[in-house]
């Protein structure tokens, strides 16, 4: 058995994504409420208003990861039904909502990681600056606080926000995702620096008001670079290219993870946004680089780089992993090998294991006319990534889990309900539930702890 006893089968999804009921029991906007139902900002206008309507179903849904023998389901609350305002008065039917969830996931052996921050910013705090505004570190501080004093009990697994390149790179810098803003690069750099220090008080907070020992983390993303060839050479290119900070755009990972774990800014990358930097006061490192307990890693795609004549990282062009195989989506290109080099480089730099928070493979899956949802494709993505993951197992490096993004298809952002990464296929008309082939073959790889792959 390569993969530890205690290794963490998981899958994931996120509150916005599945849960639906958008103004129900208390519940005000997110900026994701706002955003997809501005005319051609998602595929075909679509919005999350219903989803999977997971706030009505949550008991189908529980029982339907129970089935498939999940150890862990990685799950996101939503702020605004939680705190309607943002900060203030908390809502006693959003809480709730996931007082029952917990309790039920934890009666089935599902072992809740709860995200605190999925991307749906209350609206009510985005009119006053959102992440710009300095004065997120205690907001989200005091969420944090709530989510913890109230669940405390219960939840022992947090990330504090998901993908800070998405939410400062597609949300600020780019314009494509909820606020939909094109701002200058120094007040991206400026959102960045708060939404660090916001994580930093949030896993002050948690730490200070859940019951016993938690573990903490943030998920972060990035695309992974794997070395053309396993010489020193083409290794070495690799790893340096993945922890480079220089390109004018928040989408590495030193800028975010370095803070973390070594309390300052990549030194590449302060020379080459020297102009562009926001005023780092005393203490701010310090409260950023709160000890978190392991890496949180969302895995997706990459590609292949070698070291050129003189040593320096290249890109390999028409690299790309398998007969340049991808999902539905552009950016998902198939790169079996990912996983592995993510978890190698990652805790060979930061010392700590990892945690895969999200790995999956969109398509265009459909009920056949025998009643099932056939998906080689995603099955074949699932045994080449989970079998780099396998030897990173086989070679020690420290693992602590596996999500499999998603357990349901879902609400995907700009792409509406187009493209399905879900174990479980939704009818958004009947939100008829029916778990696909992956499903059980995943189930299989739990049952067996991947001595199957």
């Amino acid at each position: 058995m390569s993969f530890p006893s205690n290794f963490t089968w998981g899958a994931a999804a996120a509150a916005y994504q599945i849960e639906g009921a958008v103004a129900e029991d208390g519940r005000t906007p997110s900026i994701w409420d706002i955003h997809s139902h501005q005319p051609g900002r998602i595929f075909e206008n679509h919005n999350g208003d219903t989803a999977c309507d997971h706030y009505h179903r949550w008991p189908e849904d529980v029982a339907l990861m129970r089935n498939l023998g999940l150890k862990a389901y990685r799950m996101s609350i939503s702020w605004s039904r939680v705190i309607p305002q943002g900060t203030g008065k908390p809502n006693p039917k959003g809480l709730a909502f996931y007082d029952k969830l917990f309790d039920a996931l934890l009666e089935s052996g599902v072992t809740p990681w709860v995200t605190l921050f999925h991307w749906d910013l209350p609206n009510a705090l985005q009119r006053r600056g959102g992440f710009q505004n300095r004065d997120m570190v205690e907001w989200f501080g005091d969420y944090a606080a709530l989510i913890a004093n109230r669940y405390g009990d219960r939840v022992k697994h947090f990330m504090t926000i998901n993908e800070p390149p998405c939410v400062v790179g597609l949300g600020l810098q780019e314009g494509m995702f909820a606020p939909g803003y094109k701002l200058p690069f120094a007040e991206c750099l400026n959102a960045a620096h708060n939404l660090l220090m916001a994580h930093g008080r949030a896993v002050q907070a948690l730490r200070a008001g859940c019951d016993g020992k938690i573990k903490v983390s943030i998920a972060h993303t990035a695309r992974e670079r794997i070395p053309a060839t396993e010489t020193k050479r083409d290794i070495e290119a690799a790893r340096r290219e993945y922890f480079s900070s220089t390109n004018r755009d928040v989408w590495n990972l030193p800028w975010w993870a370095d803070p973390i774990m070594f309390g300052q800014y990549p030194a590449d990358g302060l020379k080459a946004h020297a102009a562009d930097l926001p005023e780092i006061k005393t203490g701010d490192m310090k409260l950023i680089s709160q000890k978190i307990d392991f890496l949180a890693y969302n895995c997706y795609s990459g590609w292949p780089v070698r070291a050129d004549a003189k040593g320096n990282p290249e890109k390999v062009p028409h690299g790309w992993g398998i007969g340049n195989a991808r999902g539905t989506l552009h950016w998902l290109q198939i790169a079996p090998a990912a996983m592995y080099w993510a978890a190698r480089f990652q805790t060979e730099r930061y010392k700590l294991p990892i945690a895969f928070s999200e790995n999956g493979f969109c398509n265009t899956d459909f009920v056949h006319l025998d009643g099932k949802v056939h998906d080689p494709q995603r099955i074949d993505f699932l045994a080449r990534y989970l079998g780099g993951l396998k030897r990173a197992a086989d070679e020690g490096i420290p693992l602590a889990g596996y999500f499999y993004w998603s357990i349901l298809d879902n609400f995907e952002w700009c792409e509406g309900y187009k493209d399905r990464f879900g174990l479980i296929h939704v009818d958004y008309q009947t939100q008829k539930r029916t778990p696909k082939d992956s499903y059980y073959w995943y189930r299989e790889t739990i049952r067996r702890n991947g001595t199957n792959l």
